[in-house]
């Protein structure tokens, strides 16, 4: 049950519609031991290079790789992964993330825009580059992750251009130098927002990424089947407030969807007072065990809504 409920989560969440917070997803994902990121679209486009996730390391919690060597950190954007395909150092393709292997082809929404470089001016361009980076809104804007993706499944091109977006890359592939610093540099020549040129606090960010910076060291250390060993996210897991569940109440949204709510006995968080979080759906209740009178953790994901996040033994 738990599964299926993280694989639908999964395919929402790449479709820019999710249904749980990164907190919930996470908890639910450890408690379930599950390492499944991406889904497979209807329509696939294979990428010219696969679209790897990062091992999440959480501070505190687990410890992370340590290498022998200089390491690049640069803040892990939350919006959606995108790829372009270059042949000849002309955009000739975009492709959202899918399952990391094969995606949907969204080049009309790039086409006409100015978005990205059409071009790649170099000499040192092979005959097919892949750039990878993430598609993100201002985090000014409510649910910015969500309307960062969502806006990739528009079928109006006029609608997409009209969104506050930015793309910003953080890997060319195959790679030009012995280093990524470099790598990233040339992007920022040829006209690409570069993820290590800038801090980029005015879009949400979910931890930071850390990287060698030898691209021998990273080809050498290789990959697990999900995985690069020379890379991983580092992030701080929330811990949640404990309470207790009072009741589950069911309300409807302005879109006539009905979902339950918890009952909580009232919490401090933030400096807010707590009384009643969201529960998604019976598949989320029944995942977590949930029964009356029970104590379960509570944060406010996005430091705006209250979700309960676990039960504690």
């Amino acid at each position: 049950m738990t599964k299926e409920l993280l694989d639908k989560a999964s395919k929402a969440y790449f479709e820019g519609s999710p249904f749980l917070s990164d907190q919930e997803f996470d908890a639910l994902a450890k408690k379930e031991d599950y390492e499944r990121v991406g889904y497979n679209p209807d329509t696939k486009i294979k990428h010219l290079f696969p679209l790897y996730s990062l091992q999440k390391v959480f501070e505190g919690e687990d410890t992370p790789p340590d290498y022998a060597t200089k390491v690049i950190e640069t803040p892990k954007l939350d919006g959606a992964a995108i790829a372009l395909q270059y042949k000849n150092g002309k955009l000739f393709k975009v492709i959202s993330r899918g399952d990391g292997i094969a995606g949907v082809d969204i080049t009309d929404k790039f086409i006409f825009s100015d978005l990205v470089p059409k071009k790649l001016h170099s000499p040192y361009t092979p005959e097919y580059t892949q750039i990878t980076g993430e598609i993100v809104a201002p985090k000014t804007i409510p649910n910015a992750r969500n309307y960062a993706a969502g806006a990739l499944n528009l079928k109006d091109i006029n609608e997409f251009r009209k969104r506050d977006l930015t793309f910003i890359s953080y890997s060319i592939e195959p790679s030009i130098s012995t280093s990524y610093s470099i790598d990233m540099g040339f992007l920022g020549y040829a006209g690409f927002n570069v993820v290590t040129k800038g801090s980029w606090e005015e879009f949400p960010e979910d931890g930071k990424v850390i990287r060698v910076d030898s691209n021998l060291e990273y080809d050498r250390l290789g990959y697990t089947s999900h995985h690069p060993r020379g890379a991983y996210a580092l992030k701080t897991r929330e811990e949640g407030i404990e309470t207790t569940l009072l009741d589950v109440v069911w309300q409807t949204g302005k879109s006539g969807k009905v979902t339950p709510v918890a009952i909580l006995d009232p919490i401090e968080i933030d400096d807010a007072i707590i009384s009643r979080a969201t529960l998604n759906n019976i598949a989320y209740i029944k995942s977590l065990n949930l029964e009356i009178g029970c104590r379960v953790k509570v944060i406010r994901a996005g430091k705006i809504i209250p979700r309960v996040i676990e039960r504690v033994s």
